[in-house]
């Protein structure tokens, strides 16, 4: 995988601070044109709906608040590196990029129907949308065996990450557990990454948007938003709905918001344009 830009190390660094101003943060973002000019399309997007054209990157982290800020520079710079279809052997970049985005606005809907702090909820989004990273270099460098997995998976009825472990030894969670190390990613982002198909044996801190994506997976891989070559998703037990304070109806509810919310978040796919 290649590596993360040495920038958005810095911000993650800056942004582990609870110190950190909206300066501090500006500062570091500055040191990277692109990025800046990246998280200023963001911000001024269809996807946030601000209503007014914002110039500054200090303004647009007084309005959005440095978490939502920092998980844009972030998103930016993942998506930059592993977006070209040199990446995708094996998934169609297409259908992964869409199923990815899917996971991110359900979570982050999700979340705002259940009170979740706004300055938290872009973290709900950006845990969804790089959930399945590690998938990207099983299915690069393990193309045709990858494939073969797919078929297995589907053939037998297994959940992709199963028929994984057992054909190459390694599922997407722990190859993405991998890929975090490797960019120092931590927090509830890393940790969705590594334990999304493992809530049962997770004790962290982040459980809540672990189980939210946990939900956001199932319900894209269920209606066949996107595709990410899992046909037989795991259903969240009834403990993770408890958990989460909402009814599994309320997955009813979310298809055509979520539709619309992916529309407004392709924008993350067109950062290099």
């Amino acid at each position: 995988m290649p590596s993360l830009p040495t920038t958005v190390g810095k911000v993650l660094e800056v942004c582990n601070n609870p110190k950190t101003s909206p300066i501090d943060l500006d500062r570091v973002i500055q040191l990277d044109p692109v990025l800046m000019g990246r998280v200023l399309k963001l911000i001024n997007s269809a996807y946030y709906g601000l209503g007014t054209q914002v110039t500054s990157l200090v303004r647009a982290i007084i309005m959005l608040g440095v978490n939502t800020v920092k998980n844009l520079a972030l998103s930016s710079a993942v998506l930059d590196r592993v977006s070209s279809k040199k990446d995708f052997r094996a998934l169609n970049m297409e259908g992964f990029w869409r199923h990815s985005l899917c996971v991110g606005v359900t979570a982050k809907l999700l979340a705002r129907r259940r009170g979740i702090d706004a300055k938290m909820v872009e973290e709900y989004f950006a845990a969804g949308l790089l959930h399945d990273i590690g998938k990207i270099p099983l299915n690069n460098a393990l193309a045709d065996d990858y494939v073969r997995t797919m078929s297995t998976a589907d053939r037998e009825g297994l959940a992709l990450f199963a028929a994984e472990r057992r054909a190459l030894g390694i599922d997407h969670c722990e190859a993405g557990r991998i890929v975090a190390e490797s960019w120092r990613l931590t927090g509830a982002i890393a940790d969705t990454i590594a334990w999304h198909h493992d809530l049962g044996g997770y004790s962290g801190e982040h459980g809540d948007i672990l189980r939210t994506v946990a939900v956001a997976n199932f319900f894209a891989n269920r209606e066949g938003i996107g595709f990410s070559g899992n046909l037989y998703p795991e259903k969240p037990s009834p403990e993770v709905y408890s958990l989460l304070g909402i009814e599994k109806g309320i997955l009813e509810e979310l298809v055509g918001p979520v539709n619309a919310e992916i529309e407004k978040a392709k924008v993350f796919l067109k950062l290099g344009a």
